[in-house]
């Protein structure tokens, strides 16, 4: 039976359009002092970084160049490779990784945050990113200059000496230089691949540590693939990351060319009717726009939306089709596999015109059978592109347009950028930078390591304090049992406690029978997160004695608790001097005692209603004679602050302000009838908070602050008689209260 043709009709009314985006790329600083011209700002990058730069984009241009080993050649007259550092010699280049390069790029980055953050500036680490891209591109040009010198050099130096090595030579360096734009280019790509690596592992997460939210789209500009590029032309690239539009007058596809198309498509739709041609071309730099008008071009209908967009893509085929560009899309596309085979023996546009005229295809198998290589591939490809079909040719114009639109956005981007760089002025002269940083102009990007000696000075210090329970008791049952309890306390508390110190860059203060004091100092030009490593020290300090714990029990060992203070001083702290020891002063010290401290009539009375929180705080007083625990303790009128603290960590409400400057707390809904979040002594009121504390070596502890208000409690059996306006602070140490969190399944929080 003879099928019968199925027709589609289609509506007569219009289609409905939908709701494009419009993102017009901007890069605006603020807050940022003009440097010593007036005119743009002084940068400065440490000078060590730099010199790590410079050698890695050397070594790149060396290897892409393929001249290393011209460079390394024995000659009668050695040359001094200038990107050698001294007293590494001129013979061989430095062995280097591009984990090295890693370590060096992720440096400067953290250093331009921390400025950023020091100052509460986000336009410091837009500059200073800049900065950094601006400095890459200029020494990328640098480099190759003087590698090229030193290559003539050394080819000259053979004159004479080696015909047919200094024939070999030349022709080595010939190559060098015809090959600029393609070394460069490599050499660029893989810059921008370190960089997006280290944005997408530890920058992303680190800003939004120090500095919470910011507009993405800033930082998109630095992820763009053209930004080490010329003017944003590259063959290879484009038909990489985009499309490879055509490069010659006569190609009408252009980018230009299919610009116009792109913008004469969406006034046929009728965009351009409500917005003028400058807010039209906004639509073009959001690719998600043109899978919203066209789709992928799969030839799906399922939907009335599916349909519609089919009907928007038959209309720019058409269009494409009209200005005589279709054919050269299907080419350029069918040219991009074969570019690894062929090229850069032949020009990539000569392989894409190759597709489509019989005289180009004529010429490029001439060039191929010189090279010796194989020409089935290409005409395969020229078969596919004489007979793509309707289809096909959907799904092609369909993915320029996408392609397209990613381009122009990225060449928008490229264009922000320079004129990002036409503002910084990086400054190497050393009068320059001296009088710009003696008027306070200078933007100076230092890591720790390579600041002055003179940046030591402390400016703020948390001190922490972690106080053993009942230590006398404690002490009383290892005698009884014949244990030495100065070796117990050592191996189980001192000793693990002792090794994560110089982790989190902590010294010890003071030690006693049954606490200890530690102090973090925040100084000058550091990345001012002293808070929050402290609690982030104090959770692993807790956790840590919490798995001696478990181990002791099995031995039959008595079990150990503590519980941590931690307080701030927003002033460097006082020292005596007694002999040659030095004698810390300092406020806080007294604070953080009170804090780790914990009432033995609270905790019996508090301990079997804790929960999953293990600190508490409340207010006796008001009157009333009740029996207190020392002669120190008595209670009249006066009202006396007394802490549940077991197995805790209490901060001061110094300590949490300051925690809020240094990273971005998020409040948290917690669930209200989760286990151990209710109880008696659990205020209804109370807020929690979450933030990420960077740590060393690019890891993130995630910590949870419970803000609760003090109880007031009668003095004779501690019965809560009202909440106070009072507040006191615990960093969560809990395991159940991480669980608990959005998105985590165990206690870990480790990022």
């Amino acid at each position: 039976m003879p099928k019968v043709p199925i027709f589609r009709l289609r509506t007569s009314e219009p289609t409905s359009r939908p709701d494009l985006q419009y993102y017009g790329l901007t890069l605006a600083f603020s807050d940022l002092q003009l440097g010593v011209d007036n005119l743009r700002y002084d940068v400065c990058l440490s000078p060590r970084i730099t010199s790590d730069l410079s050698f890695h984009l050397a070594r790149y241009i060396c290897r892409f160049g393929a001249v290393e080993s011209l460079l390394e050649m024995d000659v009668p007259a050695p040359i001094q490779n200038k990107f050698i550092r001294s007293g590494e010699g001129p013979a061989k280049l430095r062995k280097a990784t591009p984990a090295d390069l890693k370590t060096v790029l992720a440096s400067i980055h953290l250093a331009i945050l921390n400025r950023a953050k020091a100052e509460g500036n986000p336009s410091i680490d837009m500059l200073g990113r800049l900065a950094v891209l601006k400095f890459i591109r200029n020494e990328l040009q640098t480099q190759y200059a003087k590698i090229l010198e030193q290559c003539r050099m050394k080819a000259k130096s053979l004159e004479g000496v080696r015909q047919l090595k200094m024939m070999q030579t030349q022709e080595l360096v010939s190559s060098f230089r015809v090959g600029k734009k393609i070394i460069l280019r490599r050499a660029g790509q893989e810059m921008f691949r370190l960089l997006r690596q280290i944005e997408t592992e530890t920058l992303a997460r680190t800003r939004h540590s120090l500095l919470g939210e910011s507009p993405a789209d800033c930082y998109q500009l630095f992820l763009n693939p053209l930004v080490f590029t010329d003017e944003g032309r590259d063959d290879y690239l484009c038909a990489e990351h985009y499309y490879m539009f055509g490069n010659f007058d006569k190609d009408p596809d252009r980018f230009t060319n299919l610009r116009q198309c792109a913008l004469s498509f969406l006034r046929e739709l009728g965009y351009g009717e409500a917005v003028d041609d400058e807010h039209l071309e906004q639509a073009l730099n959001v690719p998600e726009n043109a899978i919203a008008l066209v789709g992928t071009g799969n030839g799906e209908d399922a939907t009335q939306e599916d349909r519609n967009k089919q009907d928007r893509l038959d209309i720019w085929t058409r269009l494409l089709q009209r200005q005589g560009v279709l054919a050269h899309v299907v080419a350029s596309y069918e040219a991009v596999p074969l570019l690894a085979e062929y090229a850069p023996r032949v020009n990539p546009q000569q392989i894409k015109n190759a597709l489509i005229f019989r005289e180009e295809a004529e010429r490029v198998e001439r060039i191929i059978a010189e090279s010796r290589l194989h020409s089935d591939r290409l005409f395969a490809a020229v078969g596919r592109v004489a007979s793509c079909r309707n289809s096909e040719r959907s799904h092609f114009a369909a993915r320029v347009l996408y392609d397209l639109f990613s381009y122009h956005r990225d060449l928008r981007g490229l264009e922000t950028i320079n004129t990002g760089f036409d503002h910084i002025n990086l400054v190497s002269d050393e009068k320059v930078r001296e009088l710009s940083s003696l008027n306070g102009m200078l933007y100076e990007f230092l890591p720790p390591e390579d600041q002055k000696p003179a940046q030591d000075r402390v400016v703020h210090h948390v001190i922490l304090k972690a106080d053993v329970r009942d230590s006398s008791r404690l002490t009383r049952s290892l005698m009884e049992r014949g244990m030495n309890a100065a070796s117990y306390f050592s191996l189980n508390f001192y000793g693990p406690v002792n090794k994560l110190l110089a982790k989190y860059g902590a010294t010890k203060v003071f030690l006693e029978g049954d606490a200890i004091i530690v102090a973090l100092l925040e100084r000058e030009g550091e990345a001012r997160l002293s808070v929050g490593r402290t609690c982030v020290l104090a959770w692993e300090m807790v956790s840590l004695l919490r798995e001696y714990n478990e181990l002791l029990e099995q031995s039959g060992l008595p079990p150990m608790e503590v519980g941590v203070g931690i307080a701030y001083q927003d002033s460097p702290p006082l020292y005596l001097m007694d002999g040659e020891h030095r004698i810390m002063i300092s406020d806080a010290i007294n604070d953080s005692d009170r804090l780790s401290s914990c009432s033995k009539r609270v905790r019996k009375k508090i301990a079997p209603d804790a929960g999953v929180f293990q600190v508490y705080s409340v207010l006796i007083g008001g009157g009333g004679n009740g029996n207190s625990e020392s002669a120190s303790a008595e209670v009249g009128t006066e009202e006396m602050r007394l802490n549940y603290n077991v197995g805790g960590i209490c901060l001061s409400e110094a300590a949490f302000h300051k925690l809020k400057q240094e990273i971005s707390l998020t409040s948290w809904e917690s669930n209200p009838g989760a286990t151990g979040f209710t109880g008696p002594w659990v205020d209804e009121l109370c807020e929690f908070f979450v933030g990420t504390v960077p740590i060393a070596n690019g890891n993130f502890r995630k910590i949870a602050i419970r803000k609760s208000r003090i109880a007031q409690v009668d003095v004779r059996d501690l019965s809560i008689l009202r909440w106070t306006d009072r507040w006191y602070y615990e960093v969560c140490a809990n395991a159940a209260v991480y669980a608990a969190l959005p998105g985590e399944k165990s206690a870990s929080t480790r990022g």
